[in-house]
This record gives structure tokens, C-alpha cells and sequence, in this order.
């Protein structure tokens, strides 16, 4: 069986970060317009066909759940609102939660404590 392949990734192990970077470079092109609450159900919808499909959860999906407890540290939030959520009550509107995002996402990936300095 041939393994798809997308800019030398199998998409079937990790593809993810490579998802988001290149949405990050062209928000409209994969969301249509720059909104957290769009880049929240492309993610959804990510995870959703890759359950359809049988596909296991990669090492990266399982990091990425981890940024939402990240969020909820980082902004004191113990209720279950969801990381999308929260930057946008944060941010002035939905492009400025989308960058605020990527921002943070950063962070996370980097290793920052989520609680500023």
C-alpha cells in the first residue's frame, strides 16, 4: 500500500503543525476569512476525518489537547470554555483572536510557562 505524502510528511503519522503553519500563512486560503472560531472547527474537522477514516491519533494531536489546559493556566480559567474561547474573549475580534492564537500556540510549542512574565 502507497503512503500519501504531503511536502515529504506522511499525513497518516504527523501532519498537523504542518497544518497550522501553513494555515497561519494563509488564514483566508483555509478558512475563507481570519477567524479563531473557523480555525477551531477546521481543527475539529481535522480530528473528526481522521477518526472516519481509522486513522490512530498522531503524537501531535495528542500534544496539541494538551494546549488547552496551557490556555485555561495561562488566563486563570477553571470553567469549560474551550481554547478558541477564551483567546477570543481575550482579543478584540475574531482576526485579532486568530493571530493572538498562533501567538500563543508559539509559546506553547516552545515550552513557556503559561503564565506570562
Amino acid at each position: 500500500m502507497t503512503q500519501v505524502t504531503q511536502s515529504g510528511l506522511d499525513v497518516k503519522t504527523e501532519y498537523l503543525y504542518n497544518l497550522l503553519a501553513r494555515i497561519k500563512q494563509r488564514p483566508g486560503m483555509y478558512l475563507g476569512k481570519c477567524s479563531i472560531t473557523r480555525m477551531r472547527m477546521l481543527l475539529d474537522g481535522y480530528g473528526m476525518a481522521r477518526s472516519e477514516l481509522g486513522l490512530p491519533r498522531t503524537k501531535q494531536q495528542c500534544e496539541f489537547d494538551k494546549f488547552q489546559d496551557w490556555i485555561q493556566e495561562r488566563f486563570k480559567i477553571t470553567s469549560s470554555h474551550g481554547w478558541d474561547s477564551i483567546i477570543l474573549f481575550h482579543s478584540a475580534d475574531e482576526r485579532d483572536a486568530l493571530d493572538n492564537f498562533f501567538n500563543l500556540f508559539e509559546k506553547f510549542q516552545n515550552g513557556e510557562s503559561p503564565l506570562p512574565s
